[in-house]
């Protein structure tokens, strides 16, 4: 059984705070902060950079929320990699491997990362201290190790551990990236719950979906909305060439990412879903697109029966 937990969408803000100049955020104040992650791009589909929080205007339920935390583009994430397991992946895992450490390589050097590999079993690496690597060739020697390609797929499960791990990071951004045919066959969590679990995190979901037109149980769809609703994407390679393509597209959105934080102005409203739109504007006025989580599920509770914050 994973072990799994609602971290509410929210960061205490002792954890946060304003960005003085290239450092890390660390709020002294205490309260609660909602964080987007918000990929900005011109009509011609270029990110843009250089942006400054007046750039950028938070609704949530359409109602502008005050902006307390903003952080500039490519500061260091803490990222797993959640990759398929199960006997389908047999035949890819060489080339599974080697897009990944390419990953690893296009990623900003003061990320932490973990991976954890799923079939019948769900195994974490590194699976001793230190909690995270570094370095490309430290993880591909790790994964290597587990990487073994047999038995069913227990792919909700997987995202529950992921979610619970990432949480256990040091870094400000959290992001995990999901390899496998989006079946599942094995977990006792549902889609439900995976879904659930992902809105109530302050997470980054992105999916590559190894499509086989064989297999009754692929459900890219679903991936699809996890990844969506998290303010990620979902890819779905033609062929294995086109992994270590979609790898790399990932990389350069998390490096590409703002990170901006605000205390909810509607706090007294019930539990529930909360709506999310970001507009961004240049200097002169003109409209940027700005892809985010959609929504987070306000209110959430885990095992203690309370709020957990994201730390």
């Amino acid at each position: 059984m994973p072990r799994i937990f609602l971290a509410a969408a929210v960061f205490t803000a002792a954890t946060l705070g304003m960005v003085p100049s290239q450092d890390l955020p660390v709020f002294k104040a205490q309260s609660e902060l909602v964080v987007l992650h918000i990929v900005v791009k011109d009509r011609r589909g270029a990110y843009v950079g250089g942006l400054s929080a007046d750039a950028f205007k938070v609704l949530e339920d359409d109602r502008p929320q005050p902006i307390a935390l903003f952080a500039p583009e490519d500061s260091p994430v803490t990222v797993g990699l959640l990759i398929d397991s199960s006997g389908s992946m047999r035949r890819v895992r060489d080339r599974v491997l080697a897009a990944s450490s390419s990953f690893i390589q296009s990623s900003n050097p003061g990320d932490e990362v973990f991976a954890l590999t799923f079939n019948d079993d769900i195994r974490i690496v590194p699976d001793s201290p230190p909690q995270f690597v570094g370095d490309a060739d430290t993880l591909r020697r790790l994964l290597a190790g587990v990487f073994v390609p047999a038995g069913r797929t227990r792919l909700y499960d997987a995202i529950a551990e992921g979610l619970s791990y990432v949480s256990t990071g040091t870094r400000n951004r959290r992001v995990l990236v999901v390899l496998s045919d989006g079946g599942d066959n094995a977990s006792q969590s549902t889609f439900s719950d995976a879904l659930m679990l992902t809105q109530a995190s302050n997470v980054v979901v992105f999916a590559i979906t190894l499509m086989d037109p064989l297999d009754e149980e692929a459900n890219p769809r679903g991936l699809k909305q996890i990844a969506e609703g998290s303010g990620g994407a979902a890819f779905t390679p033609g062929d294995i060439g086109a992994v270590d393509r979609a790898f790399q597209q990932i990389a350069r959105d998390v490096r590409s990412s703002y990170t901006i934080g605000y205390g909810p102005a509607n706090t007294s409203l019930r539990p529930g879903l909360r709506r999310i739109r970001v507009e961004v504007h240049t200097n002169d006025g003109r409209r940027l697109s700005a892809r985010t989580r959609t929504a987070y599920l306000a209110g959430a509770t885990g095992q203690n029966g309370g709020a957990n914050h994201a730390r």
